[in-house]
C-alpha cells in the first residue's frame, strides 16, 4: 500500500470522526433545547474538526516524515539481502543500479538494462512492501488513538470553537513564515554565492567595468571580463525606457478612456479584451517581435539610413514588452481612477472645469498612488522578462544608446550563464548569483522609492 492510499485511509477515518462527533454534539444541542443539559459552549460543527484534526494530523505528519525517511530504510534492507552481494564497488555505479532495481519494483520501467538490477528488483519489492505495512499499521494506529482521544473529550462545556481556532491560527501562522523564510533562503543564497563570486572577481571591476565577457574570462584565465555596465544598461535601455515609453501613456489613456468616456456596454468588453494581453505566453510576445516587429524595424531604420540597424534590436524587444505589460498599468490606473470619490469629480465640474481639466487637475493626481503602484508593477514585470529579450534582443552585450542595436539585459545573462552543465566552482556560473543580487537590490530601491511618492500623495489626499 503507497503512502497515498495510506493518507486517504487517514482522511477518510477523519470523515468519520468528523461525523461521529457532530452527531455527538448535537444530541447535546437537542438535550439543551429540551432542558436537560445546559447550553453548550461550541457549535457541533467544531466538535466534528476537534475530533478530524486529531484524527488526520499526527498520522499525516507521520506519513510526511515517513515518505522522506523510508527510501534510505528501504535501500538499507535491500543492501543486507544476500542478491545485494553482486553490487559493485564504486559508489555511482551502485547507485546507478540501485535506482534501476528501484525503479523496476516501482513498476515505472518496463525491463532491466543491468541483470544486477533485475536481480535487486524483487529484494526492492518485498522490502517496500514491508515498510509500506508498517506505516499503514503506524499510521492507522495514531489516528484511531487521536480520534478516539478527541471524541472522548466531547461533551457541552468543552470548548472545542477555542481548541480549533486556535490551530487554524497555528497554520496561518506557518503558512506566513513559510513565506517569509523562503525569501530568507533566497537573499541568504544569493548572498553567499556573490560573496563566493566577489572573493575571485573584484566589486568595482564588476559594477564599473565596460566589458562583459565571461567565456573570455575562463579561456584566458582573466577576471577582468566580468563588466557588467553594458548589461545594466541593457536592462534599463529594454524594460525602463522603450517599455515604459509604450506602456504607461498607453495604458494610462486607457484607463482614463474606460472609466470616463466608454459607455457600460463597451466598458463591459474592452476591459476584458485589453486584459487578455496578460494572459498571451511570453513566447507567444517573443515570436511576435522576433518574426515581425524587428524585420520592420530593421527594414524601417535601412530605408531612413540609419547605421547599425540589426535583425535583433532593443527597439523591438522594447516595443513588443511595452505592448506586454499595457494591462498592468491600465488595470491599476483604472481601479484607482474609480476609486477617487466622486464629490471630488462632482465639484470639480460644478466650478466650471471641463471634464478634460477635471481629469488632469482632480483625478489622476487624486488616483496618483495607485497609477504609481502600477508603473511599479510594471516596471518590475518588465526588468524580469527573459524570452522577449532573448528572441527580440539578442545575447550580445553592447553599450550603445541606439534603438536598433542588439543589446541584452540581466535576466538573459543569468539564464544563459546556468544553462547546461556548469560548474558552481568558477567565476562565469557565480556570477549569474551576482547579477541576481544586483536585481534584486535594484528591485528593492525602486519599490522603497515608490512607497515614498506613494506615501506622500496619499497624505495629501486623504
Amino acid at each position: 500500500m503507497s503512502v497515498a492510499a495510506i493518507a486517504f485511509l487517514v482522511i477518510g477515518l477523519g470523515l468519520i470522526g468528523w461525523l461521529s462527533a457532530r452527531t455527538r454534539a448535537a444530541r447535546f444541542a437537542a438535550a439543551n433545547t429540551a432542558g436537560a443539559v445546559g447550553r453548550p459552549h461550541s457549535l457541533p460543527l467544531y466538535h466534528g474538526w476537534y475530533v478530524a484534526l486529531w484524527a488526520t494530523v499526527p498520522a499525516l505528519l507521520f506519513l510526511a516524515v515517513w515518505s522522506w525517511t523510508s527510501p534510505a530504510l528501504v535501500t538499507g534492507a535491500v543492501l543486507d539481502t544476500p542478491a545485494a552481494a553482486v553490487l559493485p564497488e564504486s559508489g555511482i555505479e551502485r547507485g546507478a543500479l540501485l535506482a534501476e532495481a528501484r525503479a523496476l519494483a516501482q513498476g515505472r520501467l518496463a525491463g532491466a538494462f543491468n541483470d544486477e538490477a533485475a536481480a535487486l528488483a524483487p529484494a526492492y519489492r518485498a522490502a517496500q512492501a514491508r515498510f509500506d505495512g508498517i506505516a499503514a499499521v503506524l499510521a492507522l494506529i495514531l489516528a484511531f488513538a487521536g480520534g478516539a482521544y478527541a471524541f472522548t473529550r466531547v461533551r457541552p462545556d468543552f470548548r472545542a470553537r477555542t481548541r480549533v481556532e486556535r490551530a487554524v491560527m497555528a497554520t496561518l501562522l506557518v503558512a506566513s513564515l513559510i513565506a517569509i523564510l523562503t525569501t530568507v533562503g533566497i537573499v541568504a543564497s544569493l548572498l553567499f554565492e556573490s560573496w563566493r563570486f566577489f572573493s575571485m572577481v573584484s566589486p568595482v571591476d564588476f559594477l564599473f567595468g565596460l566589458r562583459w565577457s565571461p567565456q573570455s574570462a575562463v579561456i584566458a584565465g582573466q577576471t577582468n571580463q566580468f563588466g557588467a555596465i553594458p548589461l545594466f544598461w541593457g536592462t534599463i535601455f529594454i524594460g525602463a525606457i522603450i517599455a515604459m515609453v509604450v506602456a504607461i501613456p498607453l495604458g494610462l489613456m486607457s484607463a482614463v478612456y474606460l472609466t470616463q468616456y466608454a459607455g457600460p456596454r463597451l466598458r463591459a468588453w474592452m476591459k476584458p479584451a485589453l486584459e487578455m494581453l496578460a494572459g498571451v505566453p511570453t513566447v507567444v510576445y517573443g515570436y511576435f517581435a522576433a518574426l515581425t516587429v524587428a524585420p520592420a524595424l530593421r527594414d524601417f531604420a535601412a530605408a531612413v539610413g540609419i547605421p547599425g540597424a540589426s535583425s535583433e534590436s532593443a527597439l523591438a524587444a522594447g516595443v513588443v514588452m511595452g505592448i506586454m505589460i499595457i494591462p498592468f498599468v491600465s488595470s491599476m490606473a483604472d481601479d484607482s481612477i474609480t476609486a477617487v470619490p466622486a464629490a471630488m469629480r462632482d465639484g470639480s465640474l460644478a466650478m466650471g472645469a471641463t471634464q478634460s481639466e477635471t481629469i488632469r487637475k482632480v483625478l489622476i493626481p487624486a488616483a496618483l498612488p495607485g497609477v504609481v503602484g502600477g508603473v511599479l508593477l510594471a516596471v518590475s514585470r518588465a526588468i524580469g522578462e527573459t524570452m522577449i529579450v532573448v528572441m527580440a534582443a539578442g545575447l550580445a552585450a553592447n553599450l550603445t544608446a541606439n534603438p536598433f542595436a542588439s543589446v541584452t539585459t540581466v535576466t538573459t545573462q543569468i539564464v544563459q550563464l546556468l544553462t547546461g552543465d556548469q560548474e558552481f566552482d568558477s567565476a562565469k556560473t557565480l556570477a549569474a548569483f551576482a547579477l541576481g543580487l544586483v536585481l534584486f537590490v535594484i528591485t528593492l530601491l525602486l519599490n522603497i522609492v515608490a512607497l515614498r511618492v506613494v506615501k506622500k500623495y496619499r497624505e495629501a489626499y486623504e
